[in-house]
């Protein structure tokens, strides 16, 4: 998607790499950033908060979220910020989300991003401490957002008859999409899944790196969805 986007927009030899970085080696590589040539870095799970003390700075929306997703170079200097809040926000707008009773699961840094962009909402968060009490919790509810990674190998992370009462978030993304999503598409309700908000967040992304507006079409026919 970001290697669409940089061939859409002109910029001859941006590249995008994806790298597999093990806990032991997260120095290593946030210390490669600083090397010529690189302009900044996405960060997932399961470094979005082990990656805060390695940096410089953080942002305003880093601040707010206490987890880094996306880096970027500024000189000698490395700021983190947290694009996953605008990619939640667009997933929260894609449902028509007007207010209500939301639970969210997952604990980790898109959780904290979740609870962010769902301020002003009654939360509830379900955790591993709390994880039995989902399908209560979620029926009870208006709006579930699901920030865990389960349904990435196609496990349901509720049953069906335990879907809210008006709309589902998922932020897995997966090609033919996940069961929660499907469950929900099922049975009427508006769903976004995580294709929404990785294309949305990667589009903050885009833009935070290269100062220009993201190439929103090209990024999203990139997407396998």
């Amino acid at each position: 998607m970001q290697n669409a986007a940089f061939r859409a927009a002109g910029l001859a030899g941006w590249t995008y790499e994806l790298f597999d970085v093990a806990p032991e080696e997260l120095g290593a590589a946030v210390a490669a950033l600083r090397l010529p040539g690189r302009a900044g870095a996405n960060v997932t799970i399961p470094h979005k908060q082990a990656v805060i003390p390695l940096l410089d700075e953080l942002d305003e929306s880093a601040h707010r979220v206490g987890a880094v997703n996306f880096i970027r170079r500024e000189g000698e200097r490395l700021v983190g910020g947290n694009t996953d809040v605008a990619g939640i926000r667009a997933a929260l707008e894609e449902v028509g989300w007007r207010g209500g009773r939301a639970v969210i699961l997952g604990r980790g840094g898109s959780a904290r991003a979740a609870a962010v962009a769902l301020q002003g909402a009654a939360l509830q968060h379900v955790t591993r401490d709390n994880w039995e009490e989902r399908g209560e919790r979620v029926r009870a509810a208006d709006l579930v957002v699901n920030c865990t990674p389960l349904g990435r190998q196609g496990e349901a992370v509720i049953r069906p008859a335990d879907l809210p009462r008006k709309a589902v978030i998922d932020l897995v993304y997966a090609t033919g999409g996940t069961p929660l999503v499907a469950a929900a598409r099922a049975a009427g309700l508006p769903a976004a899944d995580g294709w929404t908000v990785l294309l949305a967040q990667g589009a903050a992304s885009f833009t935070g790196w290269t100062s220009s507006p993201a190439p929103l079409e090209a990024m999203r026919a990139a997407l396998p969805t």
